[in-house]
């Protein structure tokens, strides 16, 4: 009997061995095939395929849900939390990453909370964003990596960004730079200076030396940037916060250093021009200014940025006038307000108008210039956030051009009518005067007062002509036209950002090959060419000079700022 028992139980225990290394076999066969889906998952996010990296960590993480391996399943649960997120579903990316929360800190901590610090930004969910930001930067510092708690610094001021709080913004700005500093990574801390030193600018929290000291530190550092794209960008940026200083000749060398950086690339070519073009104006240097408007304007012309290229024109209407050439700064003026009106921007329509209003006074044209303001205020109507003393200002100018008109009309009269009636009256003075001594004096007497009559009345011409002309005359009235025309320099600050440009337009399609051919090829041309002004003239549609107040700053928000809109890039982890 046990030698019939013996051979069963012999072959139960061979198929236990047997079901035991099989299922060993299936689980190293699971874990080998996560570790090949998670390589191919992150193969396909380094090519920029994230549908095809989540198709792959999907199935990693279904095969790892067979393994009682729960380090394993969280980190596949983190990979494909990260890959949703990454492929613009933060929703379900975050219920992922929930589950890839591990019972005690582990070493993956600090990647998680800055997945899930991603996921809330996505979500608009700023506040949360910020705290598992700040945690994630706290665990980075503690673990040595400068680089990540960078990258995480940057991330928590475009955080700030979105919150409009400027102060934050900039403190995490230069956190970053120095954790870059510190990783050995001078480039990204210099990029990470010149986004501090531009919201610096725009808090009080800073003082302005703070602000000098960061730009230089900038400069220094970006000697360390290899690429000419990313060198140029940052030397574009610093410039512009250099004008907003009113440290013109630094920004001036700024744009300098950047120019020969673009000239392979035609849209920041035509910004750098720009930007210089309005650095020499407010340098006062506007014979040197000219041949930088226009070039700027021809630039964005052939690209089909109108809105640019009316500013471009706008500056070089403001540096003719300012050497006296005013037909030519009026028809730049016209070519100004053109462009905005394609462009369909109303802000600049109306400092065109108001600035051609402004050269029409200077050419004591008062029926010209009361159409450009007049034009002018109608277009700053449909501005918004447009403040009181900008509407007053307008309103001044109608007035003067006005009294201009009214000045003109009545200078005739008011200087002939007076002489005649006064010469009647002395006339008849003679006559009687004549009357009563011809029986007392002789000829040669009689003659002696229709001398000195005829002296009296030569005095008191010149004289009556000067005291009715100083009121109205050429005296009062240009000087009236010089403040209506001349901008106040000493403000330049707000000028400078009106004129200068930190942002490369995305053409419209329409302007793409404009038919202006002034536009394409001579540029001195260009700016007496007529044909687009033609409708403008007959309207009266003018524009003023520059002033502060007016373009709005496009240079802020611009690509040389790291976006805060783009797609928020998540944080994966190797399985093994």
């Amino acid at each position: 009997m046990a030698s019939d028992g013996s051979p069963s139980q012999d072959s139960q225990k061979k198929k236990k061995k047997t079901s035991r290394k099989g299922k060993g076999e299936d689980v190293k066969d699971a874990e080998i095939q996560v570790e090949s889906l998670t390589a191919c998952g992150h193969g396909a996010l380094q090519q920029g395929d994230s549908s095809k990296a989540l198709e792959y960590f999907k199935k990693a993480f279904k095969t790892a849900a067979n393994l009682k391996e729960t380090k394993v399943q969280r980190a596949c649960a983190f990979n494909l939390g990260a890959a949703y997120v990454e492929a613009g579903k933060p929703q379900k990316g975050l219920d992922f990453l929930s589950q890839a929360e591990p019972s005690e800190k582990g070493e993956r901590v600090a990647d998680l909370q800055f997945n899930l610090a991603a996921a809330h930004e996505a979500l608009d969910d700023h506040l949360q964003a910020v705290r598992h930001y700040q945690q994630a930067a706290h665990l980075y510092r503690s673990q040595g990596d400068g680089s990540s708690e960078g990258d995480t610094c940057i991330r928590l001021a475009h955080c700030h960004l979105r919150r409009k709080e400027w102060s934050g913004a900039a403190e995490n700005y230069l956190r970053a730079a120095e954790s870059y500093k510190v990783s050995g990574n001078p480039a990204s801390s210099a990029v990470a200076l010149k986004d501090a030193g531009n919201y610096m600018l725009k808090c009080d929290c800073f003082t302005t030396d703070d602000v000098i000291s960061v730009l230089t530190e900038c400069l220094e550092l970006s000697a360390k940037i290899t690429e000419p794209e990313t060198l140029g960008k940052l030397y574009n940026a610093v410039g512009l916060s250099f004008s907003q200083l009113k440290l013109f000749s630094e920004a001036a060398e700024c744009y300098e250093l950047a120019l020969p950086l673009v000239r392979s690339t035609p849209r920041r070519l035509a910004v750098v021009m720009q930007n210089l073009g309005a650095i020499h104006n407010s340098l006062a240097q506007y014979r040197k200014a000219l041949e930088y408007h226009r070039e700027a304007a021809a630039l964005h012309g052939s690209l089909g940025s109108r809105r640019a290229q009316g500013c471009c024109f706008c500056n070089l209407a403001y540096a003719l006038s300012e050497l006296g050439e005013l037909d030519e700064a009026g028809e730049s003026y016209l070519h100004a307000q053109q462009a905005f009106k394609d462009s369909d921007d109303s802000s600049g329509h109306w400092q065109a108008c108001e600035g051609l209003g402004g050269i029409k006074m200077r050419l004591r044209d008062p029926d010209k210039a009361i159409l450009c303001y007049k034009q002018a205020l109608a277009l700053l109507s449909k501005c918004k956030d447009v403040s009181i003393s900008v509407q007053e200002s307008l309103v001044n100018k109608l007035s003067e051009a006005l009294q201009m008109k009214l000045a003109i009309q009545q200078r005739g009269p008011l200087v002939r009518q007076p002489i005649k009636e006064r010469n009647m009256n002395r006339q008849h003075l003679r006559k009687t005067h004549m009357r009563n001594t011809e029986e007392l004096m002789a000829e040669h007497s009689r003659k002696e007062p229709l001398s000195s009559h005829r002296i009296e009345d030569k005095e008191w011409r010149p004289t009556e002509t000067c005291g009715e002309r100083k009121p109205h005359g050429d005296v009062i009235i240009s000087s009236r036209a010089t403040q209506t025309e001349c901008p106040d320099h000493t403000n330049a600050l707000p000028e400078a950002n009106r004129n200068l440009n930190n942002t490369y337009e995305k053409p419209r399609l329409e302007y793409k090959n404009p038919t202006d051919s002034h536009l394409h090829s001579q540029q001195d041309e260009a700016m007496c060419e007529t044909s687009i002004q033609s409708p403008l003239e007959s309207t009266s549609a003018p524009p003023l000079e520059e002033r502060t107040e007016a373009l709005p700053s496009v240079h802020l928000h611009s690509e040389e700022s790291t976006s805060i809109h783009r797609t928020l890039k998540s944080r994966f982890c190797t399985v093994m």
